[in-house]
């Protein structure tokens, strides 16, 4: 039965019962949040999580098995996945900003291209500050001058987390 597609109908009452396990094991692990969730046709289950402070091997574990035991094999096939967001996702959840200050983000806008360090996550936006050279107000040469900009969630397309070496 692996692979076979089931229909509609079944998939969703499958898929009911698994985000019904999914929500009881982040219920029980408030540190942890949901990044995406899906069940295909052929009952291929995949979990993106993410963490306060991160995500373990171990967390993933306790996510699966809290699914898993909770499944009859008997009565239905299925594949699980669980899994962190990884390092260069983009970030979706407004909790995930507030693991990340301090640290150089790309940030799309539907206006404008920014990078900078996420200097604070309130909950409605984001302050990036950078460092830029500048032609000096009077005279030849230039000098370094400190920006910020807020950027609200719902204006922001896409961010990253810049990994550096």
């Amino acid at each position: 039965m692996r692979g076979r597609k089931v229909p509609s109908f079944y998939t969703k009452m499958f898929k009911d019962t698994v985000q019904s396990l999914l929500d009881d094991a982040l219920e029980e692990r408030p540190d942890l949040f949901l990044i995406n969730f899906d069940v295909n046709e052929a009952n291929h289950i995949k979990i993106i999580v993410d963490g306060d402070t991160g995500v373990l091997v171990e967390d993933c574990m306790f996510l699966s098995r809290a699914i898993e035991h909770n499944l009859d094999r008997e009565e239905q096939d299925f594949s699980l996945e669980v899994m962190s967001a990884g390092a260069t996702s983009p970030l979706i959840n407004k909790r995930q900003y507030k693991r990340h200050i301090n640290r150089t983000l790309k940030v799309k806008t539907a206006s404008e291209n920014l990078e900078g360090v996420l200097a604070e996550a309130s909950e409605n936006n984001i302050l990036l500050e950078w460092k830029t050279r500048e032609p000096k107000p009077v005279g030849k040469g230039k000098v370094t001058v400190k920006k910020q900009a807020n950027v609200a969630y719902d204006d922001i397309v896409e961010a990253k987390v810049m990994i550096k070496f």
